[in-house]
C-alpha cells in the first residue's frame, strides 16, 4: 500500500489526509502539538466563520496573489459548506454573507472530522515535531525518541507565522530554504495597527466604533473596529490591513451615510453659541468616542461648516504601523509560486508538496482564510493521489 505522510494537523493538513486516505493511501498525520488544529479551535471561539456566501468571482477577488485563486475556484464557498454539512454540521448565513455553524463552535466539526479520518485509517501522531528532511526519510522528535518515516510522498501543512504559540511558528522556513525552496518573507496580515494615543483618549479605550467607515483609495470598510491601549483592531481594520500595511493612507469617515454637503448643511444649522463639541453632537449625533476621535485625528477642527464636514469625512488615521506578526490573525508570505508546480509540489524537493498558510497568499477574514486552507490542502492531496494512484482520479 502506498504510504503518504502529512505534517501539520490544521485544516489544510486534515483535508490533504482525507483526500489521500479516500484514494487508498496509508496516511500518517504528524502534529507537533499535543492536539490537532489548535488555531482552528481558537478561531472558532468567537464563532467559526467557515466561508462566505457570495458570487465566486467576487469571492476569488479577495485572494492575493492571483496564482492561488484557481485552487479556491475548485473548492469554493459552496463546496466548503457542503463539506461541513457532510460532517453533520448545520450552517446558517449571516446578514453579511458569512457562513457559520449553528452551534457557533469549531470543536464539534473538528471532533467529527477526526473521527471520520480515523475511520478512513488515518493515523494521527501528536507531539511529533518535524526536524529534518533527508535522503533516508523524514525525521521527527517524538515522546518515544527520534523517529524516521519513509513515505512515498509528503504533504507539508505547517502553517504560516502568526499565532506561533498555537503551532504556526515558521520553524520550517530555515529547513526548506536550505534545500533551495524560495520563500517570501512573512508579514502580518489581518492585524491591528499601533496608535500612540494622547491622554484624553484613555477613558475611551476598549470602546467599539460603530456606524463609521474606514477607507483607503479605492476601498471602503464599514465593519466595526475597536480602539485599545495598543491601537486599533477588529474586522473593520482587518479588511483594509493589507493595503495599509503596504503604505496606503488610512482615513476615517465619521458620517458615512451623508455626503460632505449634507454634513455641512447640518453643521450650518447649529448655533455658533454652542461649543464645537455640542454642534457635532447635535448635528451628527456623534457619541463620546467618535467626538474623541475627531479631536484626536482632526485637530485643529475648523469652525467653517464645509471645512469641518470635509475633515469629519476624511480624518487621517495616524498610526505607527502594524502590530507584530505574532499577534496577527494570519500572515502574508511563504513558499512562492515560482517554487511550486501546478500541483503544489516543491520543485526543489520532488515528492514533497505544500498547502495552507505555508504558501505565499493572503486573504481577509470573513471565511476566506479557512476556505483557502481547505482548498489548497485538497489540491495538494489530489496531486499526491494522482502521483501514487495514476490509474484513478480522487473526488
Amino acid at each position: 500500500m502506498a504510504q503518504a505522510l502529512v505534517i501539520g494537523a490544521g485544516p489544510a493538513g486534515l483535508m490533504a489526509a482525507e483526500v489521500l486516505a479516500r484514494a487508498g493511501a496509508k496516511v500518517t498525520l504528524a502534529e507537533a502539538k499535543p492536539t490537532a488544529a489548535r488555531k482552528f479551535l481558537m478561531a472558532g471561539k468567537s464563532g467559526l466563520n467557515i466561508t462566505k456566501d457570495e458570487p465566486l468571482e467576487l469571492f476569488l477577488n479577495a485572494y492575493a496573489p492571483e496564482w492561488v485563486r484557481p485552487y479556491v475556484a475548485d473548492f469554493g464557498p459552496d463546496a466548503v459548506s457542503d463539506f461541513a454539512r457532510g460532517l453533520g454540521v448545520d450552517l446558517f448565513t449571516g446578514s453579511t454573507g458569512r457562513v457559520f455553524p449553528v452551534e457557533m463552535k469549531a470543536s464539534p466539526m473538528l471532533r467529527a472530522w477526526l473521527a471520520r479520518l480515523a475511520g478512513l485509517g488515518v493515523v494521527l501522531q501528536t507531539r511529533w515535531r518535524w526536524v529534518g528532511l533527508e535522503a533516508d526519510g523524514v525525521r521527527f522528535e517524538t515522546p518515544d525518541g527520534p523517529q524516521t518515516v519513509r513515505p512515498d510522498a509528503t504533504v507539508l501543512a505547517l502553517g504560516g507565522a502568526s499565532w506561533p504559540r498555537l503551532g504556526s511558528d515558521a520553524a520550517w522556513v530555515e529547513m526548506l530554504a536550505a534545500k533551495g525552496v524560495e520563500i517570501a518573507p512573512f508579514r502580518p496580515a489581518n492585524m491591528g495597527f499601533v496608535v500612540d494615543w494622547s491622554k484624553h483618549m484613555t477613558p475611551h479605550l476598549g470602546q467599539p466604533i460603530k456606524g463609521a467607515a474606514l477607507f483607503v483609495p479605492g476601498q471602503v470598510s464599514r465593519g466595526e473596529f475597536v480602539i485599545s491601549a495598543k491601537g486599533i483592531e477588529g474586522g473593520g481594520v482587518y479588511a483594509l490591513s493589507a493595503p495599509v500595511r503596504d503604505g496606503a493612507a488610512l482615513m476615517l469617515d465619521l458620517a458615512p451615510d451623508l455626503d460632505v454637503e449634507a454634513v455641512a448643511h447640518r453643521l450650518g444649522r447649529t448655533s455658533n453659541k454652542d461649543s464645537l463639541q455640542n454642534r457635532l453632537r447635535k448635528a451628527l449625533r456623534l457619541d463620546a468616542v467618535k467626538l474623541a476621535l475627531a479631536n484626536e485625528w482632526g485637530r485643529p477642527l475648523p469652525n467653517d461648516p464645509l471645512a469641518l464636514a470635509r475633515k469629519l469625512k476624511a480624518l487621517p488615521v495616524r498610526h505607527a504601523g502594524p502590530r507584530p506578526l505574532a499577534e496577527a490573525i494570519s500572515s502574508a508570505g511563504g513558499i512562492t509560486a515560482a517554487a511550486l508546480t501546478d500541483g503544489l509540489e516543491l520543485k526543489a524537493l520532488p515528492g514533497v508538496f505544500a498547502a495552507g498558510e505555508m504558501l505565499d497568499w493572503e486573504a481577509p477574514t470573513g471565511g476566506y482564510l479557512l476556505t483557502g486552507c481547505l482548498a489548497t490542502g485538497r489540491a495538494a492531496g489530489r496531486a499526491v493521489a494522482a502521483r501514487l494512484f495514476p490509474e484513478q482520479m480522487t473526488d
